[in-house]
């Protein structure tokens, strides 16, 4: 099996890193909305927490699903468990669930530390994180990933760790959610967008596959006017103006003639443009609040 990753490596290429800015930046910038004395800097971590062990346990469900029904045979995207065969496909599966699990414990300290309303959202996020893939009728199979990802990575996470600082919804959160969803949404598009062709000859319909490569190229354009626009509505028009620097690459991009492997470069620029923008809220909340 020469050229290969190792053991370790494997399994941290199969979590997929360049996804994880979708599950810590919401995390940050829920955080950020209150002054930088008043963070409650153990319940943000514990919020963070929760939210990278969902997108790790989500990762692999992912991986182990899409591996057992075969829809990764012909994938052009980044390194599969499963569909490599390198590693058991049950042991994949026992990896998502022990993920979950960690963020299952995790939100449980959270929630008693809170509100015990965030079990009952913890649980739903789970599920969902599962039967994305998985199941007898994955929705994501059915062009529905979106609502999860802007639902659970968007305004979930963010108005949730803005709930945790305060006990109470902070209303520009709602907007910043948006926005946050809106970036997790653009890593979605790019995914997406490189995997048309082989996720339509296996009856994979994301959006991007119903639309084609062409038309589809539209959604990661929605996607960046969400994060423009979430962040405007939210208060901060010149960081709005800074994300439409942050994404015109990734959007020419997108309108490229580009195919397949050739747009694994896209997950790259949307990964770095949502951490440079997090990071960016970051920078203005600490300094102007």
């Amino acid at each position: 099996m020469t050229g290969q990753p190792g053991v370790i490596d494997r399994w941290v290429l199969a979590a997929r890193p360049r996804t994880l800015p979708a599950a810590i930046v919401p995390v940050v910038v829920g955080a950020a909305l209150v002054r930088p004395a008043s963070i409650n800097w153990s319940n943000t971590g514990l919020a963070a927490v929760v939210a990278l062990a969902l997108q790790v346990g989500t990762n692999y469900a992912n991986d182990y699903s899409d591996g057992v029904r075969g829809t990764d045979e012909v994938r052009v995207g980044p390194f599969r468990l499963t569909a490599s065969k390198l590693v058991a496909a049950r042991v994949v599966k026992a990896a998502a669930f022990i993920a979950f699990g960690v963020a299952a414990a995790t939100g449980l300290v959270l929630a008693a530390r809170t509100s015990w309303w965030l079990v009952a959202l913890g649980a739903t996020a789970i599920l969902a994180g599962y039967l994305y893939t998985g199941g007898p009728k994955p929705y994501g199979y059915f062009g529905l990933g979106e609502l999860f990802v802007m639902a659970y990575f968007g305004l979930f996470a963010t108005v949730g760790t803005a709930f945790v600082q305060h006990g109470h919804v902070v209303a520009a959160s709602w907007w910043l959610g948006v926005s946050t969803g809106s970036m997790a949404c653009a890593l979605l598009e790019a995914n997406n967008l490189r995997d048309v062709a082989g996720d339509a000859a296996v009856g994979k319909w994301t959006l991007a596959a119903r639309l084609g490569r062409r038309r589809g190229a539209w959604l990661y354009v929605a996607s960046v006017a969400g994060v423009v626009g979430g962040i405007a509505l939210g208060g901060e028009p010149i960081v709005a103006v800074a994300a439409v620097l942050a994404y015109v690459p990734g959007m020419r991009m997108a309108f490229s003639s580009r195919e397949g492997r050739e747009l694994v470069a896209l997950l790259q620029h949307s990964a770095r443009a949502q951490l440079a923008v997090g990071a960016l809220l970051v920078v203005v909340f600490a300094t102007t609040r």
